[in-house]
Formats: structure tokens, C-alpha cells, sequence
């Protein structure tokens, strides 16, 4: 780790400065890491901002400073520049002990600093419980799930939630499908959900429902009679309706568990009108001005929220009764590639400036049931949800979930958060900051501040993964990629991508392992699977459109997660051969790493080999520096690349570099302590990733 380091040099800089030029207000600068280390491991260069203030060259009060700093501990030396930079050269020996020997990297993990203390809720996933997963979820939950390893690495307390919208549109339709097309009693859908793959019947059902209603659009009056129904726990419908969530929800979390992708809380959108949680939001919005009952005009009978200029998102600015008779918008949350029910284009008019909250059906649209969650998650709202354990997950992990019925004792305080992210496709991004415009307008400022959208751009298939997974054929105007549509069944389910890229996988260890077992290449297939997925969909910039190629994915080559999975079963194979051969276990081979020479680390200048193994070490050390920008930045292709560059590096070091041929035992110990350093690095910044590493591949 280096972020420790860096604060420390600058809290030792800054000091210097109030002694040596009796500078009260320090102005604020950074440690940098130069391009090479020849040019040092770190680098100040505040002596640019202070020489106007100075009045003196940066060069003399880069000299000035180098002469004050005094001794810093872990740094070797500090050169002022001819330029007026601070280099400052890490000791190199003492810097990879204490991360390598056990009882002193115990101690340094001690010191790591730490986030904010006050928890952060992180909701995602929140995929519509109406029919099986599809690749467009993906992203959503890799994102979101990355970004809660991320904050509980800087030690930030996290509460990981799963909006599940159990009175949408989505659920209306298959409950419309049941009913209506196929005119089974609730009875005979059970026992039909206990003899099939029940989201994947669930899957062709919604595409035949909504074939259905293009068939007659007097049809859609049923969904709509549905959907009040649902919302108002008239049975059958609710019955019925609770009986599909609960089943689609368990398909979802056994896909998501495959990925390694756990929940602390599913929060049930029913449970936020039963206990009345929109209904007190409702009074609160009205009371304080926020909602008015239109009059007059397109939206007349309608409660709307005026629309400000920075929750303005041009499209889908516009709300229109006439498009969706259902009042919801065809696919909220975490869906890709699916246009929204909501009007598409603008409408230019005084409307187009009033967003919908309730409908003139009385309909609250999934903002209104939004505005309360957000409002209940930041504890706003003055009343909880009950709660009841769901499910067991990995690890013995409770998954608690709300109810409206009696609760249960035992559940963990949630809510009440000072931060929350939304991670939500950036076709929400409007929608999204109405939330903030809603929390401002009723006094809460700091809150909406803290309300996040992280958004990211949707997920396409390439036409030879299409092809690859039996994808209709492209008849019409041919893209470079082929979308993905769950209300027209078009579409790859999950589980099937997964089962598609753990077979191909399979296939490959056993052809470059013969001596595996059957069994053993089943179980490294499926780590490579969820290796290959979950770096790809992590590797492209969240505002890039992702098209999902199977073959680049998987490839063991380039940069694809399987690649380095690979690099650090290299390095424990390094260990292993010690051991076989020599009887050497890793912590023997360390033992009395402080007392060898280490001429290894020598600092070469600028002849320095930039794939050496202080270049490695120092890399790999990055990784605390690398969490903390993609945490602020929320852009977490940075931690990909940066994943892949140290597998590069370290690649290109162990064909350079041999430990088990090396001769010279002290030679042989600093790259052995190196190769460690690194595997621990890199397995670490693959298990934030969600990414597991197989023993053998």
C-alpha cells in the first residue's frame, strides 16, 4: 500500500514549509508518483505554488525544503531537482518487508486509513421479478457489487440493498399471462412452477403477452385493471403475484450467486404501499409545495412535480398519460436496452416541464414509490419497514427482506444512511435526479448531495456470440451488435451465458491440462466463466456501450480476466515447485528476509530495467491508491486496467527473472518476497472484482 506513505510525506512537506518559510496557509498540493523510478518513487512539486509567494525560483526552495524535511521514515533520500521538483526514493528493503513479513504486515494493515464511519447504502441489481436474468443485468450488478468491495476495502460501512418492484407493469403482465392466455388457477401455476425452470417459462410467457396485446390494444385495459389490483391486494391478482415474485426473485439470487454477488436487504416496492410509506412521503410532498394537483390541460387530475433545470434530462423530460395506459413505465430499475414507457421524445410544451407523480387513476408512477424509498433509506421518513430473514447466502450470509406482516426479532438496523448510491442505467439519469430536486425542495440538502446516480450505458452481444447462443438471425437493417429485448423474449438469459462460457472454458483446461479430472475442469471452467464475465463487464469506461464478445472474453491471452487468473496461478505454481523440490514452504522462504542483501532492490538509475522487481513491487503497491480514485470517480475500468497492467508486469518479470534457477540464495529470496507481494496484490484487486482464482488452470 501506498497511500499511507504519500500522506505521511505530505504532512512531513507541509510541515517543513511553516518552519523554513513561516507559511501559515500551506497552499494544497500533491504527492505524485513519477512516470519511472529513476525519477524517484514520489515527487512534491510545491515549490512551483509557492515561489510566487516566495518570490524565489522553484529550484532554491525545492533545495531549501530537501535541507528542512529532516528524516522521513521509509524514505531513503530527497533530491531537489534542477527544475524544482521533490524526488524522494522509498527504502526499498524495509518497504517490501513490511508488506511481505507477516507480524509487520499485520502492523501496517493497522494503519490503513479509514473511510467515513457513517454508513453507505449501495442499491443495485433491482432487476424486474417477472422472468429470468438476462446479459443486460449484468452490468448493473457487477458495478454495483464492485463498488461495494471497493468501500469495504477503505473500511467504509456498507449496506447492500435489492429494490425488487413487485407491483410494476412487468409483473402485471405475466400475472395478465397466467390469467388471461393460459387460464390457470394459482394452483395449477404452482404446481407448474415445481416441474419446470419457472423464470425461464416465465421469459416466453412475457414475450407472448406482449404479442397479445398487440393483437388488440383494447387489451391493455386489463393490464391496467391488473396493475390496481396488484397494487391494492385484490386476489387473485395479488396472490398470484406474490407467489411469481417470490419464485423469480430465488431464481435470481441463485444466478447472482454464481457471481459471487451477495444482499444484505431486498426491499419490496408492496411493502411501500402497504405500510403506507408513499402515502406519508405523499402529505409531506403536498404539505411542502413539492406536488400539485393539475387542473387543466394533458395532465389534467394528475399530481406532478415541476420540473427543475438541473433535473432536466431532455428526453423523457415529458410525461404522457396516453402512451402507457398502465401507468408505469415498461422496464424501471436495472433493465438494458428496453425503451421506457415514459414519451420518448420531448414535448414541447408548459407540460413537458411537470413530471407525473400520480397518476389521474390514482397510479402512483415508480418515481412517487422512489421519492419514499430514497426518503426511507436516508431515515426521513420517521417509520421502518418490518423485516424477515429470505434466504441463507455464501458464507452463511442472512439475506433479510421487508415485510408488511409481522416481522421477525434479529434484524440488523437498516437505513438511516449517509450516502447512498443508485446504480441504475443512465436512461434513468432524469428520473434520478428528480430524487435529489425532491429531497432539496423539502430541506435536505446535504441528503440530496449524497444521493448518487451511478449510472453506466447499456449491454449488446456481438453477432458471433449471437450466433453462438442461438440468437434469431438479424433479418433487417444489420448493427455491429445485436440488442437485447426481455419484453420481445429476444435475449440471453444468464445462467445460459454462464453454463455457455464454463463449458468453452472446461474445454480449454482439459486440452492444456490432460492429467485433470473431469470434475476438476468442470470446477476451473466455472471460475474462468465468472472471471471472463465480470472483467468484461468492468473493463470498458461505464459511459461506453458494452458489446459482449464469448471468444475475447474468455481468452486467455490479452486482457480479459482470464488473464489474470492465470498470472497469479503462475505465481503460486512458483511456490509449489519450492516446495516440491526443495522442501521450501513460502514462509521458510522468507524467513530472515531483513538480514539478506539486498542488492536486488539496488537502485540502478536511469539504466534501471523498468520490468525489475522494484518496479513490480512498487507497482503492486498502487492498489490502495488505484481503490481510492476509482471510489471518487466511480469509474472502475481503472481498476481493471490497472489489474491488467500489474499481470503484465509481472509476466514480463518472471520470463526475465528466474527464482527457481537463481543461483544466489539472497537473490533468490528478494524475488521470491516480490512474486508474493504481487500475488497478494493482484489476488486482492481480483477478489474486488468479484473474481475468484482457480488453483490449477
Amino acid at each position: 500500500m501506498i497511500l499511507g506513505v504519500q500522506r505521511l510525506v505530505h504532512d512531513r512537506v507541509a510541515a517543513a514549509i511553516q518552519r523554513q518559510f513561516a507559511v501559515t496557509d500551506v497552499p494544497a498540493f500533491t504527492v505524485e508518483v513519477p512516470p519511472g523510478r529513476a525519477l524517484g518513487d514520489l515527487a512534491v512539486p510545491v515549490a512551483f505554488q509557492l515561489a510566487r509567494t516566495l518570490r524565489k525560483a522553484p529550484r532554491a526552495i525545492a533545495q531549501e525544503l530537501a535541507g528542512a524535511l529532516g528524516t522521513i521514515p521509509g524514505v531513503a533520500r530527497v533530491v531537489a531537482t534542477p527544475n524544482g521538483y521533490l524526488n524522494l526514493y522509498l527504502d526499498r528493503p524495509a518497504f517490501l518487508v513490511d508488506r511481505v513479513v507477516p507480524a509487520r504486515a499485520a502492523r501496517l494493515g493497522e494503519d490503513l486509513d479509514r473511510g467515513p464511519s457513517a454508513k453507505t447504502i449501495v442499491e443495485h441489481t433491482a432487476i424486474n421479478p417477472n422472468k429470468a436474468a438476462h446479459i443486460g443485468h449484468l452490468r448493473n450488478a457487477a458495478l454495483g457489487d464492485t463498488l461495494v468491495r471497493a468501500l469495504q476495502y477503505r473500511r467504509i460501512p456498507v449496506e447492500v440493498q435489492n429494490y425488487i418492484d413487485d407491483t410494476g407493469v412487468q409483473v402485471a403482465d405475466v400475472i395478465v399471462g397466467f390469467l388471461e392466455i393460459e387460464r390457470l388457477s394459482i394452483d395449477e401455476v404452482r404446481r407448474l412452477a415445481d416441474s419446470t425452470r419457472f423464470d425461464y417459462y416465465c421469459w416466453d410467457l412475457y414475450a407472448r403477452v406482449t404479442e397479445w396485446y398487440e393483437g388488440d390494444k383494447a387489451r391493455l385495459e386489463i393490464r391496467a385493471a391488473t396493475l390496481r389490483d396488484l397494487e391494492h391486494g385484490a386476489r387473485p391478482v395479488s396472490e398470484l403475484g406474490a407467489f411469481i415474485v417470490d419464485r423469480i426473485v430465488r431464481a435470481h439470487l441463485k444466478t447472482m450467486a454464481r457471481l459471487n454477488i451477495g444482499y444484505d436487504l431486498l426491499t419490496f416496492e408492496g411493502d411501500i404501499l402497504r405500510l403506507k410509506f408513499w402515502a406519508h412521503a405523499f402529505d409531506i410532498l403536498k404539505a411542502q409545495g413539492a406536488v400539485f394537483l393539475q387542473t387543466e390541460g394533458r395532465l389534467e387530475g394528475c399530481w406532478v412535480m415541476r420540473i427543475e433545470d438541473e433535473a432536466d434530462g431532455g428526453a423523457d423530460a415529458a410525461e404522457d398519460e396516453s402512451i402507457e395506459p398502465s401507468g408505469e413505465s415498461i422496464e424501471p430499475k436495472g433493465e438494458s436496452i428496453e425503451p421506457k414507457g415514459e414519451s420518448i421524445e420531448p414535448v414541447k410544451d408548459a407540460a413537458a416541464r411537470e413530471k407525473v407523480i400520480v397518476r389521474s387513476n390514482g397510479v402512483v408512477t415508480y418515481v412517487g414509490k422512489d421519492i419514499a424509498n430514497q426518503f426511507w433509506k436516508f431515515g426521513l421518513l420517521g417509520r421502518d419497514f418490518r423485516y424477515h430473514r429470505f434466504a441463507d447466502q455464501a458464507g452463511g450470509r442472512t439475506l433479510w427482506a421487508t415485510t408488511s406482516l409481522e416481522g421477525e426479532a434479529g434484524a440488523p438496523p437498516f437505513g438511516r444512511a449517509s450516502r447512498i448510491y443508485n446504480v441504475i442505467d443512465s436512461r434513468q439519469m432524469y428520473l434520478q435526479a428528480l430524487l435529489g430536486q425532491a429531497l432539496r425542495t423539502l430541506g435536505h440538502p446535504r441528503e440530496a448531495e449524497n444521493s448518487i446516480h451511478f449510472s453506466y450505458e447499456m449491454v449488446a452481444l456481438s453477432h458471433d456470440t449471437a450466433r453462438q447462443l442461438g440468437y434469431p438471425e438479424d433479418t433487417g437493417e444489420r448493427k455491429p451488435f445485436v440488442e437485447v429485448s426481455g419484453r420481445k423474449g429476444l435475449g440471453v438469459k444468464v445462467d445460459d451465458l454462464l453454463d455457455l462460457l464454463a463449458e468453452k472454458a472446461a474445454g480449454e483446461v482439459a486440452r492444456r491440462n490432460p492429467t485433470f479430472s473431469a470434475e476438476e475442469c468442470r470446477k476451473v471452467g466455472d471460475a474462468i466463466a465468472v472471471g471472463a464475465i465480470r472483467y468484461f463487464m468492468l473493463k470498458f469506461s461505464r459511459g461506453t456501450l458494452i458489446v459482449f464478445d464469448i471468444d475475447e472474453a474468455l481468452s486467455f491471452e490479452g486482457e480479459t480476466g482470464p488473464y489474470l487468473q492465470y498470472a497469479v496461478v503462475r505465481a503460486n505454481n512458483i511456490f509449489q515447485k519450492l516446495k516440491e523440490r526443495d522442501g521450501l514452504t513460502e514462509a521458510a522462504m522468507l524467513e530472515g528476509l531483513e538480514r539478506a542483501s539486498a542488492e536486488e532492490l539496488a537502485d540502478e538509475g536511469a539504466e534501471a530495467d523498468p520490468h525489475n522487481l522494484w518496479a513490480l513491487v512498487f507497482e503492486a503497491s498502487r492498489l490502495d491508491d488505484v481503490v481510492d480514485q476509482v471510489v471518487r470517480s466511480l469509474e472502475f475500468s481503472v481498476l481493471a486496467k490497472y489489474a491488467f497492467g500489474l499481470a503484465q508486469l509481472f509476466n514480463a518479470f518472471y520470463h526475465r527473472y528466474s527464482i527457481l534457477n537463481e543461483e544466489r540464495a539472497d537473490r533468490r529470496q528478494w524475488r521470491a518476497a516480490g512474486v508474493a507481494y504481487v500475488r497478494q496484490q493482484l489476488s486482492r484487486a481480483l477478489d474486488l472484482m468479484g473474481i475468484g482464482v482457480p488453483a490449477r488452470m
